[in-house]
Protein backbone atom coordinates (compact mmCIF):
# COMPACT_ATOMS: atom_id res chain seq x y z
CA UNK A 1 0.00 0.00 0.00
CA UNK A 2 1.39 3.55 -0.88
CA UNK A 3 1.87 6.09 1.73
CA UNK A 4 2.60 8.11 -1.51
CA UNK A 5 -1.01 8.82 -2.74
CA UNK A 6 -1.79 12.41 -3.91
CA UNK A 7 -4.49 14.09 -4.89
CA UNK A 8 -4.76 13.76 -8.08
CA UNK A 9 -6.52 11.96 -10.77
CA UNK A 10 -6.84 8.93 -9.22
CA UNK A 11 -10.11 10.51 -7.20
CA UNK A 12 -9.18 9.08 -3.76
CA UNK A 13 -9.41 11.47 -0.67
CA UNK A 14 -6.87 12.88 1.35
CA UNK A 15 -8.12 14.62 3.71
CA UNK A 16 -9.64 13.49 7.48
CA UNK A 17 -11.71 15.39 9.81
CA UNK A 18 -11.93 13.89 12.81
CA UNK A 19 -14.79 14.87 15.69
CA UNK A 20 -12.78 14.92 18.63
CA UNK A 21 -15.38 17.82 20.72
CA UNK A 22 -16.57 15.01 23.75
CA UNK A 23 -15.75 14.74 27.02
CA UNK A 24 -16.52 10.83 26.98
CA UNK A 25 -17.90 11.11 30.13
CA UNK A 26 -19.26 6.69 29.95
CA UNK A 27 -15.07 6.58 30.20
CA UNK A 28 -14.33 8.15 33.78
CA UNK A 29 -12.27 7.68 35.49
CA UNK A 30 -10.04 7.60 31.82
CA UNK A 31 -11.38 10.88 30.54
CA UNK A 32 -11.31 12.99 33.83
CA UNK A 33 -8.52 15.39 32.49
CA UNK A 34 -7.78 13.41 29.29
CA UNK A 35 -9.85 13.61 25.65
CA UNK A 36 -11.16 10.05 24.68
CA UNK A 37 -9.03 10.03 21.74
CA UNK A 38 -6.17 9.91 24.10
CA UNK A 39 -7.24 7.17 26.24
CA UNK A 40 -5.32 4.13 25.74
CA UNK A 41 -5.98 1.07 23.96
CA UNK A 42 -2.69 -1.62 24.81
CA UNK A 43 -0.67 1.54 25.62
CA UNK A 44 -1.41 3.36 22.62
CA UNK A 45 -3.76 6.04 21.91
CA UNK A 46 -6.94 6.01 19.51
CA UNK A 47 -5.55 8.98 18.07
CA UNK A 48 -2.26 7.84 17.43
CA UNK A 49 -3.48 4.67 15.98
CA UNK A 50 -5.79 6.95 13.79
CA UNK A 51 -2.54 8.56 12.57
CA UNK A 52 -0.45 6.25 11.52
CA UNK A 53 -3.68 4.42 9.69
CA UNK A 54 -4.43 7.21 7.84
CA UNK A 55 -0.66 8.14 7.43
CA UNK A 56 -0.47 4.65 6.02
CA UNK A 57 -3.21 5.18 3.77
CA UNK A 58 -1.42 8.39 2.16
CA UNK A 59 -3.83 11.11 3.84
CA UNK A 60 -2.05 14.65 3.69
CA UNK A 61 -4.46 16.51 5.58
CA UNK A 62 -6.18 16.08 9.56
CA UNK A 63 -8.83 18.66 10.76
CA UNK A 64 -9.45 18.44 14.62
CA UNK A 65 -12.61 19.61 16.02
CA UNK A 66 -11.89 19.78 19.64
CA UNK A 67 -13.30 20.88 22.59
CA UNK A 68 -12.92 18.62 26.21
CA UNK A 69 -9.50 19.25 26.90
CA UNK A 70 -8.01 20.47 23.90
CA UNK A 71 -4.95 21.40 24.52
CA UNK A 72 -4.31 17.98 25.10
CA UNK A 73 -5.06 16.91 21.73
CA UNK A 74 -3.06 19.81 20.59
CA UNK A 75 -0.31 19.11 22.09
CA UNK A 76 -0.06 15.39 21.37
CA UNK A 77 -0.26 16.48 17.24
CA UNK A 78 1.38 19.83 17.25
CA UNK A 79 0.83 21.32 13.42
CA UNK A 80 2.17 18.68 11.48
CA UNK A 81 1.65 14.29 12.35
CA UNK A 82 3.58 12.31 10.40
CA UNK A 83 3.55 14.49 7.31
CA UNK A 84 0.36 15.51 7.00
CA UNK A 85 -0.91 18.99 8.20
CA UNK A 86 -2.90 19.48 11.40
CA UNK A 87 -5.89 21.74 11.50
CA UNK A 88 -8.06 22.46 14.30
CA UNK A 89 -11.59 24.06 15.16
CA UNK A 90 -12.53 24.66 18.77
CA UNK A 91 -16.25 24.30 19.68
CA UNK A 92 -16.40 26.29 22.34
CA UNK A 93 -20.25 24.89 23.15
CA UNK A 94 -19.39 21.22 23.43
CA UNK A 95 -20.69 21.00 26.44
CA UNK A 96 -24.36 21.19 25.02
CA UNK A 97 -24.23 20.21 22.05
CA UNK A 98 -23.87 17.40 19.19
CA UNK A 99 -21.87 16.01 16.74
CA UNK A 100 -24.34 17.89 14.34
CA UNK A 101 -22.74 20.71 15.64
CA UNK A 102 -19.19 19.77 15.22
CA UNK A 103 -19.83 18.53 12.10
CA UNK A 104 -21.39 22.10 10.89
CA UNK A 105 -18.35 24.22 12.23
CA UNK A 106 -16.02 22.47 9.87
CA UNK A 107 -18.16 23.56 6.71
CA UNK A 108 -15.59 26.66 5.97
CA UNK A 109 -12.33 24.93 6.63
CA UNK A 110 -12.96 22.08 4.73
CA UNK A 111 -13.67 22.77 0.71
CA UNK A 112 -12.46 19.13 -0.58
CA UNK A 113 -13.80 15.86 -0.45
CA UNK A 114 -12.99 13.94 2.71
CA UNK A 115 -13.08 11.32 5.19
CA UNK A 116 -15.51 12.01 8.63
CA UNK A 117 -14.26 10.11 11.20
CA UNK A 118 -15.36 9.64 15.13
CA UNK A 119 -12.58 10.32 17.88
CA UNK A 120 -13.91 6.54 19.33
CA UNK A 121 -13.31 4.19 17.12
CA UNK A 122 -10.05 1.59 16.39
CA UNK A 123 -9.81 -0.12 13.62
CA UNK A 124 -7.76 -2.54 11.84
CA UNK A 125 -5.32 -0.05 8.50
CA UNK A 126 -6.71 -2.07 5.75
CA UNK A 127 -10.67 -1.41 6.48
CA UNK A 128 -10.13 2.14 5.39
CA UNK A 129 -8.83 0.87 1.73
CA UNK A 130 -12.77 1.27 0.14
CA UNK A 131 -13.11 4.20 2.51
CA UNK A 132 -11.00 6.53 0.61
CA UNK A 133 -12.83 7.01 -2.40
CA UNK A 134 -15.55 9.95 -2.11
CA UNK A 135 -19.33 8.90 -1.09
CA UNK A 136 -18.57 5.83 1.19
CA UNK A 137 -20.13 4.22 4.54
CA UNK A 138 -18.64 2.00 6.72
CA UNK A 139 -20.82 -0.75 7.90
CA UNK A 140 -21.02 -4.10 9.79
CA UNK A 141 -22.93 -7.00 9.78
CA UNK A 142 -25.12 -6.52 13.18
CA UNK A 143 -23.85 -8.11 16.39
CA UNK A 144 -25.12 -8.26 20.25
CA UNK A 145 -22.79 -5.56 21.12
CA UNK A 146 -23.79 -3.12 19.03
CA UNK A 147 -25.66 0.02 19.35
CA UNK A 148 -26.69 2.82 17.21
CA UNK A 149 -28.00 4.02 14.02
CA UNK A 150 -28.61 1.30 11.59
CA UNK A 151 -29.06 1.16 7.79
CA UNK A 152 -30.56 -1.30 4.94
CA UNK A 153 -28.96 -1.62 1.57
CA UNK A 154 -30.12 -1.91 -1.81
CA UNK A 155 -29.18 -4.59 -4.57
CA UNK A 156 -26.07 -2.31 -5.89
CA UNK A 157 -25.13 -1.83 -2.30
CA UNK A 158 -25.89 1.35 -1.48
CA UNK A 159 -28.13 3.07 1.75
CA UNK A 160 -31.35 2.82 1.23
CA UNK A 161 -32.69 3.75 4.50
CA UNK A 162 -31.49 5.00 8.20
CA UNK A 163 -32.84 3.83 11.05
CA UNK A 164 -32.35 4.77 14.52
CA UNK A 165 -31.93 2.19 17.70
CA UNK A 166 -31.47 -1.84 17.27
CA UNK A 167 -34.21 -4.16 17.09
CA UNK A 168 -34.47 -7.27 19.03
CA UNK A 169 -34.19 -9.71 15.71
CA UNK A 170 -30.84 -9.05 13.77
CA UNK A 171 -32.22 -8.50 10.02
CA UNK A 172 -29.76 -9.95 7.32
CA UNK A 173 -30.52 -6.67 5.39
CA UNK A 174 -29.42 -4.33 8.21
CA UNK A 175 -25.91 -2.99 8.90
CA UNK A 176 -24.30 -1.53 11.67
CA UNK A 177 -22.86 2.25 11.08
CA UNK A 178 -19.47 2.32 12.22
CA UNK A 179 -18.94 6.19 11.99
CA UNK A 180 -16.47 6.91 9.29
CA UNK A 181 -17.94 8.13 5.94
CA UNK A 182 -16.16 9.97 3.28
CA UNK A 183 -17.57 12.46 0.75
CA UNK A 184 -17.27 14.38 -2.81
CA UNK A 185 -17.29 18.31 -2.45
CA UNK A 186 -20.54 18.25 -4.55
CA UNK A 187 -21.98 15.81 -1.27
CA UNK A 188 -20.45 17.97 1.28
CA UNK A 189 -22.07 21.36 -0.26
CA UNK A 190 -25.44 19.38 -0.16
CA UNK A 191 -24.41 18.08 3.58
CA UNK A 192 -23.73 21.57 4.72
CA UNK A 193 -26.59 23.24 3.04
CA UNK A 194 -28.98 20.88 5.25
CA UNK A 195 -26.89 21.34 8.68
CA UNK A 196 -27.01 24.99 8.12
CA UNK A 197 -30.86 24.41 8.61
CA UNK A 198 -30.73 22.42 11.26
CA UNK A 199 -28.38 24.69 12.53
CA UNK A 200 -30.31 27.96 11.96
CA UNK A 201 -33.43 26.40 13.79
CA UNK A 202 -31.41 25.70 16.98
CA UNK A 203 -31.56 21.89 15.97
CA UNK A 204 -27.95 21.81 17.92
CA UNK A 205 -28.37 18.53 19.84
CA UNK A 206 -29.33 16.23 17.30
CA UNK A 207 -26.64 13.72 15.52
CA UNK A 208 -25.56 14.26 12.09
CA UNK A 209 -26.73 10.96 11.18
CA UNK A 210 -30.29 12.96 11.45
CA UNK A 211 -28.99 14.79 8.11
CA UNK A 212 -27.53 11.84 6.30
CA UNK A 213 -31.24 9.66 6.86
CA UNK A 214 -32.97 12.60 5.87
CA UNK A 215 -30.85 12.95 2.49
CA UNK A 216 -30.96 9.60 1.74
CA UNK A 217 -34.50 9.26 2.25
CA UNK A 218 -34.99 12.42 -0.80
CA UNK A 219 -31.59 11.09 -2.09
CA UNK A 220 -30.13 14.62 -2.38
CA UNK A 221 -27.01 11.98 -1.06
CA UNK A 222 -25.92 8.27 -1.79
CA UNK A 223 -23.72 6.26 -0.07
CA UNK A 224 -22.41 3.22 -1.57
CA UNK A 225 -21.23 0.83 1.83
CA UNK A 226 -17.95 -0.47 2.81
CA UNK A 227 -17.92 -3.76 4.83
CA UNK A 228 -16.00 -3.63 7.68
CA UNK A 229 -17.13 -6.88 8.65
CA UNK A 230 -13.81 -9.95 9.05
CA UNK A 231 -10.96 -7.39 10.09
CA UNK A 232 -11.01 -5.89 13.50
CA UNK A 233 -12.38 -2.80 14.69
CA UNK A 234 -14.35 -1.98 17.65
CA UNK A 235 -16.15 1.34 18.88
CA UNK A 236 -15.02 2.14 22.47
CA UNK A 237 -17.93 4.11 24.77
CA UNK A 238 -17.25 2.52 27.97
CA UNK A 239 -15.16 0.88 30.37
CA UNK A 240 -16.48 -2.62 29.21
CA UNK A 241 -15.98 -1.52 25.15
CA UNK A 242 -11.95 -0.66 26.09
CA UNK A 243 -11.31 -4.20 27.18
CA UNK A 244 -13.37 -5.62 24.84
CA UNK A 245 -11.17 -3.54 22.31
CA UNK A 246 -7.72 -4.72 23.95
CA UNK A 247 -9.08 -8.15 23.14
CA UNK A 248 -8.95 -7.54 19.73
CA UNK A 249 -5.87 -5.12 18.94
CA UNK A 250 -3.17 -7.60 20.78
CA UNK A 251 0.20 -5.60 20.29
CA UNK A 252 2.15 -6.19 17.33
CA UNK A 253 5.41 -4.56 16.31
CA UNK A 254 5.14 -1.16 13.74
CA UNK A 255 8.31 1.05 13.06
CA UNK A 256 7.64 4.81 14.04
CA UNK A 257 9.33 8.11 13.18
CA UNK A 258 9.56 9.94 16.46
CA UNK A 259 11.66 12.65 17.09
CA UNK A 260 15.19 11.50 19.18
CA UNK A 261 14.71 14.10 21.78
CA UNK A 262 11.51 12.84 22.94
CA UNK A 263 10.79 9.78 25.61
CA UNK A 264 8.40 7.34 24.61
CA UNK A 265 6.15 6.54 27.46
CA UNK A 266 3.56 3.96 28.60
CA UNK A 267 1.35 6.04 30.58
CA UNK A 268 -1.97 6.55 30.59
CA UNK A 269 -1.71 9.42 28.20
CA UNK A 270 0.20 9.93 25.07
CA UNK A 271 3.34 11.94 24.77
CA UNK A 272 3.57 13.91 21.84
CA UNK A 273 5.04 11.62 19.41
CA UNK A 274 4.35 13.05 16.17
CA UNK A 275 6.42 16.50 16.60
CA UNK A 276 8.21 17.46 13.89
CA UNK A 277 10.04 20.84 13.56
CA UNK A 278 12.20 21.17 10.65
CA UNK A 279 16.19 20.49 11.26
CA UNK A 280 15.08 18.41 14.07
CA UNK A 281 17.34 14.56 14.61
CA UNK A 282 15.00 11.99 13.40
CA UNK A 283 15.29 8.17 14.61
CA UNK A 284 13.41 4.87 14.20
CA UNK A 285 12.14 3.11 16.77
CA UNK A 286 9.85 0.17 17.13
CA UNK A 287 6.64 0.70 19.15
CA UNK A 288 4.05 -1.87 20.05
CA UNK A 289 0.91 -1.05 18.12
CA UNK A 290 -1.93 -2.86 16.80
CA UNK A 291 -2.10 -4.83 13.15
Amino acid sequence: MSSNRSNSSNGVVTTALLLAAGKGSRLYPLTHDTPKCLTMVHEVSILERLVINLNKQGFKRLVVVTGYQEKCIREFLGTYAYGMKIDYIFNPIYETTNNIYSLWMAREIINEPFLLVESDLVFDVSLLDGMIYPDRIAVARMQPWMNGSTVTVNQSQHVKKFQNGIAGIFDESRYKTVNIYSFSLSSWHSITERLDQYISAGRVNNYYESVFAEMVADCSLSLKTVSFDGKPWYEIDTLEDMAEAEKLFLADKYETIIPSNIMVHTSRISQPLFQQTKGRKMETITRSLPV
